[in-house]
């Protein structure tokens, strides 16, 4: 996963708070990361994109976004912005486009590939500042760590593939950013929470010709 910056917010007692987007609004992004992906591999043209974006209104929220991409449960590739000040749908685009062919994990994604990829969109809502380790919620909140001019970060589902126990996620995202595992628990690390909208489907878009 690719990041760029964030401005953390003060510490919320109750946690990070949730990212509200409707059904529609869902879909709406849904859509338009599935038709991002379109053009980044030339499926479809610019003009389509275009097109789309004209075609109705957009959500209003502002958050950064990560898209994640799936190939017979495989992933395939996950890249995202941490960035707040630019539009939902906005990121959403930016992800998309990434993490078809910007993740150096993996190859570029081909347009043969599109009918057999699923794609998850997560929208980001504020960052926290986690102050005590051990409110920190496996599964409900994601994570990042900042220390020593590195950072990484960690999408809450994440926690679904490590171990039971309260720290692993936390020990995680230090591997992430490329820090021992205890590094959480130095006084120089910054640690920031955040919640997610997740939402997805197969990654074929068929809005029209």
């Amino acid at each position: 996963m690719s990041v760029t910056p964030a401005d953390p917010r003060p510490a919320q007692p109750e946690g990070p708070p949730p990212v509200d987007l409707d059904p529609g609004q869902r879909e709406r992004l849904l859509d338009l990361a599935r038709l991002a992906l379109a053009v980044a591999v030339g499926a479809r043209g610019a003009d389509d994109l275009r097109r789309v974006l004209d075609s109705g209104p957009l959500p209003g929220l502002h958050a950064g976004a990560f898209v994640t991409l799936t190939e017979h449960d495989r992933l395939r590739g996950c890249m995202g912005t941490l960035d707040e000040r630019q539009p939902a749908w906005a990121s959403v685009l930016e992800a998309a486009r990434m993490a078809a062919l910007a993740d150096p994990r993996f190859s570029a994604v081909g347009a043969a590939e599109l009918g057999s990829i699923h794609v998850e969109v997560s929208v980001l809502g504020p960052m926290t500042l986690l102050e005590d380790a051990a409110s920190f919620r496996p599964g409900v909140d994601g994570l990042v760590i900042e220390r020593g001019g590195r950072r990484g970060l960690l999408l809450p589902e994440v926690a679904d593939m490590l171990e039971p126990r309260h720290d692993a996620m936390l020990d995680a995202v230090c591997r992430k950013a490329g820090l021992p595992d205890s590094a959480w628990r130095d006084t120089g690390a910054t640690l920031l929470v955040f919640r997610t909208c997740r939402f997805g489907g197969p990654a074929a878009w068929t809005g029209g010709s």
